[in-house]
């Protein structure tokens, strides 16, 4: 990592730890591993306050721009909302990629997927969206 470990916004720390807390008994399997996983990297960060957070950590609402190990791109919004809209570019923070992104950094480095079938991927580009956090769709 980048920075040593997890950084994540105050704002998007307490966010996150209501969607976790709403979804404690979600019966999906796959949202429940994402849940999971996204639980333990939120323990395991530093929340910061947002004049303390670094440009390209991945955020709720950043805009993130991955880059696959055989050269293609692929950018997307990172959105608190429990429905992925692909055609609009927006990744849920409670999916398996979502919940791998949040708190990680530019050149941080993921993969992703079963052993049979894993895809490497490494953080090329955040934005920032300065939306409200605060409020998420479920």
């Amino acid at each position: 990592m980048k920075y040593g470990s997890l950084i994540m916004e105050k704002k998007d720390y307490l966010t996150l730890k209501r969607i976790l807390n709403f979804h404690r008994f979600y019966e999906d399997y796959a949202h429940k591993d994402a849940l999971e996983q996204l639980g333990d990297r939120i323990d395991n960060a530093l929340v910061e306050d947002e004049s303390d957070m670094p440009d390209d950590v991945v955020r709720l609402n950043s805009k993130v721009t991955v880059e696959f190990m055989k050269g293609s791109r692929q950018s997307f919004q990172l959105v608190a909302s429990t429905r992925n809209d692909l055609k609009q570019n927006m990744i849920s923070v409670v999916s398996t990629l979502g919940a791998s992104l949040v708190g990680l950094a530019v050149d941080d480095q993921i993969q992703l997927g079963f052993p049979s079938d894993v895809q490497s991927f490494k953080i090329v580009g955040v934005e920032q969206s300065h939306q409200l956090s605060s409020s998420f769709d479920l």
